[in-house]
């Protein structure tokens, strides 16, 4: 099992970093790689952190993939 940073995305300063992190999400998984890691991937999550560069947050999308399929996201993706 690998686990891969599918997706990052930055956003500015909100009250609440999660709720407004929905929508982004929610985008990023109807393209076409969003589409393909939601329908491979084992588990999907997502982190939010505050930025160092800027006030604000960074969001990263990790997925857990098994070995064939991390390497077809490799070549896919990457």
């Amino acid at each position: 099992m690998k686990k891969v940073i599918v997706h990052r995305f930055t956003m500015s300063d909100v009250e609440d970093p999660e709720l407004f992190a929905a929508e982004p999400i929610y985008k990023w998984q109807q393209t076409e790689q969003g589409k393909w890691v939601m329908e491979h991937c084992k588990d999907c999550v997502f982190f939010t952190n505050p930025s160092q560069d800027f006030l604000g947050y960074q969001i990263a999308i990790q997925a857990v993939f098994d070995d064939t399929d991390y390497m077809m996201y490799r070549l896919k993706w990457e």
